[in-house]
């Protein structure tokens, strides 16, 4: 085998070894000749013209990020660590690749600043209880802020915060006492709906007095259903007004 023969085929397996890129569905290459960007390519098979070409990769998967917890005063004076988690994917690679030096590094970076930022605006009632609005606003920023880089921030959600233990013990001794207002207030209705019920009962039995009889037989019809050993039968006043009528006669006529 003649030794140009040789030489030819090896230029030509390392041309393809150079030349030849085989980018997957969700992967994009940026292509860069003589250092001026060309254009995206992929996904598939990519040709390159060595030395003059040179391709940058990019994923355009969603990234999931985990922002590590960072600490925040809040507007109402309040220490607290938050963290997050952050999902973007790139959208234009060239803008990617040129515009931004990491969009990864400094996607990460704007995270956390502006979780600092949107974090110590608001009150901790308001970082408890209104979650959703933090989420939206901080989404809301960094997909601004990142639209520049084609980076699109899909999605924020505030995943931890960690309060000091002074502020847990004080707010479990909130709770503690609106859990008790609560049940004074139920406890205070039920008593206002009874008297209520025991004024219009006892306005029935006025308008009907042997109604109250009714209820005296009922009464001791329900205690003695219920084998006691002691039973209390209550007798009503009006059964000793005339003894007592004949009484106060006697001492008026001596």
């Amino acid at each position: 085998m003649p030794i140009s023969f040789v030489f030819l085929l090896f230029i030509v397996i390392s041309f393809l070894i150079t030349a030849i890129k085989i980018l997957n569905e969700y992967e994009r290459g940026v292509i860069f000749r003589l250092g001026r960007v060309i254009k995206a390519k992929g996904p598939g098979l990519i040709i390159l013209i060595p030395i003059i070409d040179k391709m940058k990769k990019v994923d355009l998967r969603t990234v999931t990020l985990d922002v590590p917890p960072q600490d925040i005063i809040t507007r109402d004076n309040v220490s607290v660590k938050v963290s997050a988690v952050v999902y973007f994917r790139v959208l234009d690679p060239v803008k990617a690749v040129v515009e931004v030096e990491n969009f990864f590094f400094a996607t990460s970076e704007l995270s956390q600043t502006t979780l600092r930022s949107v974090c110590g605006q608001a009150e901790l009632d308001e970082l408890l209880a209104e979650r959703d609005k933090i989420n939206a606003r901080i989404q809301e920023i960094l997909d601004l802020d990142t639209e520049p880089w084609g980076v699109k921030v899909s999605k924020v959600e505030v995943k931890e915060i960690d309060l000091p233990d002074e502020m847990k013990r004080a707010m479990a001794k909130q709770a503690e006492a609106e859990r008790e207002r609560r049940s004074k207030i139920i406890h205070a209705e039920g008593e206002y709906q009874a008297a209520r019920k025991l004024q219009e009962a006892a306005e029935i039995i006025e308008e009907s007095p042997a109604a109250l009889q009714l209820r005296y037989l009922q009464t001791l019809r329900e205690v003695a259903a219920e084998n006691n050993s002691t039973t209390l039968f209550p007798i009503p006043i009006d059964l000793f007004k005339p003894f007592v009528e004949l009484t106060q006669k006697g001492k008026d006529k001596e």
